[in-house]
């Protein structure tokens, strides 16, 4: 299985205490995701995140069908990283790291993602697709925070 690197960078004019308490609560991931990926949480969600956690969800990636995913959060260091796994889903391996540092003005949130497709041959015919829609998930991330928290220029 081939492993695939996403990593995005992002500087938002807030604290770090503001940053950290928007991405620890899992409400706001139906905020920052597209509408059209369906994305829907389907079980019981506390106010924060922390290690052991193990989130559901539904979300339509491709042709409109329903694919439940589930994740587990592995590791969290309050106000410094968490770490998404994947123990169900449509990828075969996922391993999200957010990290968030204090910089002039505001603070860099830095996502790396590792991943893994299913399927053998076909998984690799699909990669580039598949690269393609997380960039775009992460792109349209990108824009609801600038709008929400403005931007550090």
């Amino acid at each position: 299985m081939k492993i695939h690197r996403l990593e995005r960078s992002q500087c938002l004019p807030v604290t770090l205490a503001e940053a950290w308490a928007f991405f620890v609560d899992p409400c706001n991931l139906c905020l920052i995701t597209p509408p059209d990926l369906g994305f829907a949480i389907t079980s019981p969600v506390p106010s924060r995140t922390y290690p052991g956690l193990v989130i559901t969800y539904t979300v339509t990636p491709f042709a409109g069908i329903p694919v439940r995913w589930v994740t587990e959060i592995t590791h969290a260091e309050e106000p410094r990283f968490f770490v998404d796994e994947q123990r169900f889903g449509p990828y075969r391996f996922w391993h999200h790291q957010h990290l968030f540092r204090e910089v002039t003005g505001g603070v860099e949130m830095d996502d790396i993602v590792h991943y893994g497709l299913p399927f053998g041959l076909l998984g690799g015919i699909a990669a580039p697709l598949v690269a393609r829609r997380l960039a775009s998930i992460f792109d349209f991330r990108r824009t609801v925070l600038a709008d929400r928290f403005g931007t550090m220029d």
